[in-house]
Parts: structure tokens; sequence; C-alpha cells
């Protein structure tokens, strides 16, 4: 009861401060008549002066005495030709903010809020918080307060900072989290990202510098690779860039979801596109890549046709097929789990797609086929962790 009685109040303030500008400007409008009359009087009795100093005639005197009543009288008789009455658009208005507004409000939140929902202090929320992503950030900033040296804690917070657009906070997060674990090349390549995101977009001389040491940690990192490559397009060098984006297409699995947006990079800066890696899981031995049917030997892997299609599409479309082509690529390790590259592949597609939890369930069905103990399973245990995948209970 004490919540709708507050929520009362609140709507009648807001309705006194919404009339008070058109309440103010009628009592305004009395205030300019009033001021009128009394010049006037005043006039009049200048005249009078004037009459008896004999400074005008009689008959002058009677003019102005008779212009100077005429005024008077309009003023004080309040005629519509010289005293504007209020709009009468003033009235709807004072009825949408006296009714409409306060119901249109009232809908709303009936329809949006929850009423019925008790109060909770910041404490109790960030006791448990759920899925409320603004009160576990809270809650970590809170531990991080407490506790700045743990590294853990800024190697979490970085990426969420990231996806919540504070890149600002993320790049301190980053730096934190490398300073006291140490750099790799998922918080090198995070740290690179934000610099770009604070520059909008361009990739600047300390973010080079960042990929170039993420690259002497793992020389493969597609994404440090791409970035890099992007500096050289962004710098006006389009022969490096050209040779940097084709280089990356060609060690880069065939169905690797990047693929489009290298090839994109490479016809813009004058070079034709590498559609497939020649080297990995060709169709035969010494077959061409570029042949019909080269392209889908491995599952998952797009065709020329996909690969042109990519193309035209617009940003979303186009991240639709990648995503469609990495279930794809699941549903056959699904029917046919004996295929390690595919694993790899699929494991590492999830992760460059942003998505953590997919990522760590293809580890773990992949495991299921490659056991820990195994070389190939070793292999991919090795994979996630440099993507930055949990593997805590998995090796065993």
């Amino acid at each position: 009861m004490l919540f709708w009685i507050l929520v009362a109040v609140l709507t009648a303030v807001v309705a006194v401060i919404l009339l008070y500008p058109l309440l103010r400007g009628a009592k305004a409008a009395e205030n300019i008549r009033a001021g009128e009359a009394a010049v006037y009087r005043d006039q009049l009795r200048e005249l009078d002066r004037d009459l008896s100093g004999g400074l005008i005639t009689p008959e002058e005197a009677d003019y102005a005495r008779a212009e100077i009543g005429r005024r008077l009288i309009a003023v004080s008789a309040d005629e519509p030709v010289e005293t504007p009455k209020p709009a009468r658009h003033h009235r709807f208005t004072e009825a949408f903010v006296l009714l409409v507004l306060p119901v249109l409000g009232l809908c709303l939140y009936l329809a949006t809020g929850r009423p019925d929902l008790p109060s909770q202090p910041l404490e109790a929320r960030l006791e448990n918080p759920g899925n409320d992503v603004a009160v576990l950030i809270t809650k970590a900033e809170r531990h991080l307060a407490e506790k700045p040296d743990d590294g853990k804690g800024w190697d979490v917070l970085a990426p969420i900072y990231f996806r919540t657009m504070r890149v600002n906070d993320a790049q301190v997060a980053y730096r934190n989290a490398i300073r006291l674990l140490g750099p790799s090349p998922v918080r090198l390549d995070g740290l690179a990202e934000t610099l770009m995101a604070v520059s909008d977009g361009v990739v600047t001389e300390e973010a080079r510098q960042v990929l170039e040491q993420s690259l002497t940690l793992e020389p493969d990192n597609p994404r440090a690779r791409f970035y890099i490559a992007l500096s050289s397009e962004q710098a006006g060098r389009p022969d490096e860039a050209r040779q940097a984006f084709e280089a990356l297409a060609k060690q880069s699995p065939p169905d690797a979801p990047w693929l489009p947006l290298v090839n994109q990079h490479i016809a813009k800066n004058g070079g034709a596109q590498v559609a497939v890696n020649p080297g990995a899981n060709p169709a035969a031995p010494g077959a061409n890549p570029a042949a019909p049917g080269a392209v889908s030997a491995a599952p998952g892997n797009p065709t020329q046709q996909d690969v042109a299609a990519a193309e035209t599409m617009n940003a979303g479309d186009r991240q639709q097929m990648i995503r469609g082509m990495v279930e794809s690529l699941d549903a056959k390790l699904s029917e046919d789990p004996n295929n390690f590259e595919g694993w790899l592949r699929l494991v590492r597609s999830y992760a460059v797609l942003n998505d953590r939890d997919r990522a760590a369930g293809a580890l773990k069905r992949g495991l299921a086929a490659f056991p820990p103990a195994g070389e190939q399973g070793r292999q991919l245990l090795a994979r996630a962790r440099e993507l930055g995948i949990a593997t805590e209970g998995m090796a065993q």
C-alpha cells in the first residue's frame, strides 16, 4: 500500500511541475494588463499637469484625454483585441497531464513492471544476483576493491566490461589481468580489441604491438593476424595487407567462420579470393582446392557458392550463415564423432563466435570421442586453454 501512496504523490508532484508554466502564463497576462492600466492613469495625471502649466491647449488636451481614456477602457474591460485569452489547447494539455499521462504510465508499469515483487536492498541483491548482469558486475567490483591483486577476478570481469561497452573499464581490467596473471593470447587479443574500440575501430600502434606480442605466444592466432593485416590496410599499404590476408586465408581451416570476411578484405586490396586451405583435408592427394567439390570434402566446409553468396550479404545475414555452417558441422560430428580435426574446428569456431557455453560443450563431447589420456585429447585440451575455455574437471 505504501508503494501506491508514493506513486500517487509522485504523480501529483510531476503534474504540478508540468502545469506550473501554464498557470504562470495566465497570471503573467493579468499582471501585464494591470501594468498597462496603471500607465494610462499616470498619463491622464500627466496630461492634467501639462494643461495647468499651459504646455498644451485645451483642444489638444481633450483629444489626448479621449485617446488615453479609450485605451484605458479597453484594458480594463478585457477586450479581445487588446488582451489575449488563454489558448484553448492549454485545456487539452492540462487534461493530458492530469489524466492521460498518469494512466499511460500506470498501464506501462503494470504491463512491463513487477508490482508484486517485494523491495530488496542492494546487499540482498548482491547475495543472490541471479542473471542480473549489472548486479554481477557490482559484486565483482566490490570483490576487486577489497582484493585488487586477484588476477582471476580481473580476467573474468574484463570481457564482461567489453561486452557491455564499458571499453575504458575493460582496458584497465585486461591490463590488470595481464600484470597479475601474465600475458596470454586471449588476454592480449582482448586488450587490443578494447584499444581499437576506444579509437573507433582503428588499429593503433599500441594495439598492433599488443597483437604482435600475442603472435609470439601463438603464431597461428587468426584473430591477431587478422587485425595486424587490417592495420596495414588502414595505414594505406594494400599490397602488404593483401599478402597478410591471403596468408591468413591459406592457413585457416576450410570451414573457418572468418574466411568470408577475410576474402572481402583480400578483394578490397586487389587480390583474388582464397576460399580454402590447400593443405587442410583435401579431397584427395594433389587435388585442386578450387575444383568443384574439393571444398565440401570436410564436414561443415563452405562451398564456392557459399563463399560467393557471403560476399553479397549484409553483416547480420553473413553472421547467420556462419552460424549455420558451424551448426552443420556440429550435427555431422554428432553423427560421426571420430573426426579429430572436426572437433578442433568446432571448438575454435564456437570460441570465435564468443559462444563459450557451446565451445565447452563441444570440447566435452570431443573428449568423449578422444579421451584426455591420448595425444589427440591432450591437443583438444591445449587448444581449449589457448582459446580461454574452462577445462577444469575435463582432464581426468
